[in-house]
């Protein structure tokens, strides 16, 4: 089999999808090829083979600030059904002697919670809060929605005012060194470093110190796709698919065609060639990219050792319990504020910021340390993901890649932690001893074995370390979304700039690069500088 297209996408990842969607509305004609039976990556919800009308995401769930995000209203993606809920309670943190710290939507909530641990750590809240609110809203949304400007550039720019120069001063912080100056109560710096230490980056890396202020001035906080996260990756594949895509699943990539230093197509494994007049991108990981899928004489040796030599955040893994309940779980923090039964993120098992070295120390040696945990009963606010008076709920922990030095000693070892994550869940929801219908885990190996993307089990597709990041995110030569070395291959994946989890931003700076680069000029483009190739 034979065809030609404009371009050709590698991988059906969301910000594959969402590049797609852009480029078609632009005119191109552009193939997408994903080696899964349907698309969407991370963005999956899946039944309960054992029980009919149980729904899991076993990967992707919160989502922050979606509906805030250019690319969802662009590509209409309310009308292709994507909806979503901001639960009001949105984060609370259960400590082992029964309090809770709450993260609100409504911003003067958050204050009263933090107030009843420390009210100077509350007013040190509100004084970042305030301060940040313009910074996020002039300098750092601005920046994640462009193609990264080089690190120079980008600090003389910011040097020119004074917001500018106040975010270049926090951010020579680590997040761990910010809180540590900034606020006293323990219990408050382990739940702000939560945001980074174990969700985002490695808490000691510098270079993030404005991290915990931009996400306290954030104006969107956490939030779930009514129907399941699958309801997203539905609703961008109605995008693609109106604006005139097409897509192949059960297809994979098994060598990305390089003629006179240009892509040109991509050989699938079953022998298919798909053949590109303009370009090819890749949402894949640079080893794949790079390594895998260009042979050894397509690409510059001093490129391909770069892509060799581009890590993994070791503190990503993701390991999950999830539940099939028969009713929600009831917190004991709930007698005193009743409201924590309808919390959307619960974190459970972090009480001290002296627990976060302890982590990265197992973390490294390959062994499980005190288990600190984070999830969600989704059916509280959308029952439509379990049978009638049934509820789903799931927890999930960093846990090491290569447990005691191999990764494959998660199989002989998955249920039994996750009978460790069950205890601790109900020692503070003590009804889940009756509640529990059934159980299953899955593990970082887990996680790889479902997304080869995702290698090492790294949700982010990248550390934030080894300096890539901005500009030199996957690596230095690559941060502007096309391929050192090869003419008109282009990346679009998580380990572009700005990373991984579900942002979409990757994707929509990508588009900006192509389109610029072929003199297209869409509405939705942000006026901002695009370097082209020389």
């Amino acid at each position: 089999m034979t065809s030609t297209h404009d371009g050709i996408i590698l991988g059906g990842g969301h910000n594959a999808l969402i590049l797609q969607a852009y480029l078609c509305k632009a005119g191109f004609d552009v193939l997408l090829i994903e080696r899964a039976a349907v698309v969407g990556g991370g963005l999956s919800t899946l039944e309960d083979p054992r029980h009919p009308g149980f729904y899991h995401n076993p990967h992707a769930f919160f989502q922050r600030a979606i509906t805030a995000m250019p690319w969802y209203r662009d590509l209409e993606l309310a009308r292709h059904g994507a909806h979503y809920l901001e639960p009001e309670l949105n984060v609370t943190l259960l400590t082992s002697d029964g309090r809770a710290l709450e993260w609100w939507t409504d911003f003067r909530k958050t204050v009263k919670s933090f107030a009843a641990f420390n009210r100077k750590d509350a007013d040190t809240l509100c004084r970042w809060h305030d301060e940040f609110v313009p910074i996020v809203r002039e300098l750092l949304a601005p920046e994640a929605y462009s193609p990264p400007l080089p690190p120079e550039e980008r600090r003389a720019k910011l040097s020119r005012t004074a917001a500018g120069r106040r975010l270049l001063e926090v951010s020579e912080l680590s997040p761990y060194e910010f809180v540590q100056r900034e606020f006293e109560h323990p219990t408050i710096k382990a739940g702000l470093l939560f945001f980074n230490g174990l969700r985002e980056v490695d808490l000691r890396a510098r270079g993030f110190g404005h991290h915990i202020a931009a996400l306290l001035a954030s104006p969107t906080k956490a939030q779930m796709t009514r129907g399941g996260s699958a309801a997203l990756a539905r609703a961008l594949e109605c995008a693609v698919r109106e604006a005139g895509g097409s897509i192949r699943t059960l297809t994979e990539p098994a060598r990305i065609v390089v003629r006179n230093g240009r892509a040109t197509g991509v050989v699938t494994r079953d022998g298919a060639e798909f053949r590109a007049r303009k370009f090819v991108v890749s949402s894949l990981n640079p080893h794949q990219t790079f390594l895998d899928l260009l042979a050894e004489g397509d690409v510059p040796a001093d490129v391909r050792a770069r892509a060799a030599d581009f890590r993994y955040n070791i503190i990503a893994p993701l390991f999950s319990l999830n539940l099939n309940l028969r009713e929600a779980p009831r917190y004991r923090a709930a007698a005193v504020n009743p409201e924590i039964d309808r919390a959307f993120m619960v974190i459970m098992g972090l009480d001290d910021v002296k627990q976060y070295p302890d982590i990265v120390r197992h973390h490294e040696r390959g062994t499980i340390p005190r288990t600190v945990m984070w999830g969600a009963c989704p059916t509280l606010f959308d029952p439509t993901q379990a049978p009638a008076g049934r509820h789903t709920a799931f927890m999930w922990e960093k846990l090491p890649y290569r447990l005691r030095g191999d990764a494959r000693n998660w199989d002989r070892e998955r249920d039994r932690h996750g009978q460790v994550m069950l205890r601790l869940w109900q020692k503070h929801a003590p009804n889940l001893e009756g509640a529990v219908i059934s159980s299953f885990t899955r593990s970082a190996l887990d996680v790889e074995r479902s997304y080869p993307n995702m290698r090492e089990g790294d949700l982010l597709i990248g550390a934030f370390t080894h300096g890539q990041i901005g500009f030199n995110r996957p690596f230095a030569g690559a941060g502007q979304y096309r391929a050192p070395g090869v003419r008109r291959l282009y990346l679009c994946g998580s380990s572009s700039h700005p990373g991984g989890n579900i942002t979409g931003l990757p994707g929509y700076n990508a588009a900006q690069v192509v389109c610029a680069d072929h003199g297209l000029k869409p509405r939705w483009l942000p006026r901002v500088r695009h370097p082209r190739r020389a």
